[in-house]
């Protein structure tokens, strides 16, 4: 197969024009044809592998901030684990000082028989509906009483030695001329709800 030549006539007039110019012009040309060359070369190969470069550095970049947060976390983690563990231990004091569903009845016969044994007598002895929250139920107790302050006193010392909590609100006190104090108040007490246990006993309902 034979080779196709560039005809000679046809590159004639760029030889006379480049035969024309002078040695300056001829060294600007050849630097102006080196420099688009160059230029070109840079555009469609190194410039995308420069890209690609930037891009890595990037990912780097990022890849040592992930690892510096990282970093941070795993320091933090024996200190979160402390404070994990205290709040557990915290939660389990709490709950042991809170009644299971069983005890309550023979709480509310406590805080009565505390103030029948400091001299009150009682005109009111009223448990009310349960006030649930998150993990505990409040139990609060209408209380009307009758008798002296020393008395009052005395009944105020067996509940706070009783071992479970028990709080009194709404407190006011009013009596008669030369009569016996009259004492009303609200007892609160509280119990603990076993959460997971009353859910399985729901979803058995359910199914049955």
């Amino acid at each position: 197969m034979k080779k196709k030549s560039i005809p000679r006539e046809g590159m004639e007039p760029l030889f006379r024009k480049i035969s024309e110019l002078t040695r300056m012009q001829r060294i600007a040309t050849c630097v102006g044809v080196v420099v688009v060359l160059v230029g070109l070369c840079g555009y469609f190969l190194f410039l995308p592998k420069y890209q690609r470069i930037n891009d890595l550095r990037e990912d780097i970049k990022s890849a040592e901030q992930e690892l510096e947060i990282t970093k941070a976390k795993a320091a933090r983690y024996p200190a979160v684990k402390k404070e994990h563990e205290a709040a557990q231990a915290s939660f389990e004091l709490a709950a042991r000082a809170l009644p299971d569903k069983e005890e309550i009845p023979s709480l509310l016969t406590g805080i009565s028989q505390a103030g029948k044994a400091s001299g009150l007598k009682f005109l009111l002895f009223a448990p009310q509906k349960e006030n649930v929250k998150d993990f505990y139920a409040e139990i609060p107790v209408k209380m009307e009483l009758s008798g002296g302050y020393h008395d009052l006193g005395a009944f105020y010392d067996r509940l706070a030695r009783i071992s479970r909590i028990v709080n009194v609100s709404d407190f006011s006190v009013s009596s008669d001329s030369g009569g016996p104090l009259r004492i009303s108040c609200t007892a609160v007490t509280y119990k603990f709800i076993d959460q997971p246990a009353e859910k399985d006993a729901n979803q058995k309902k359910k199914k049955r």
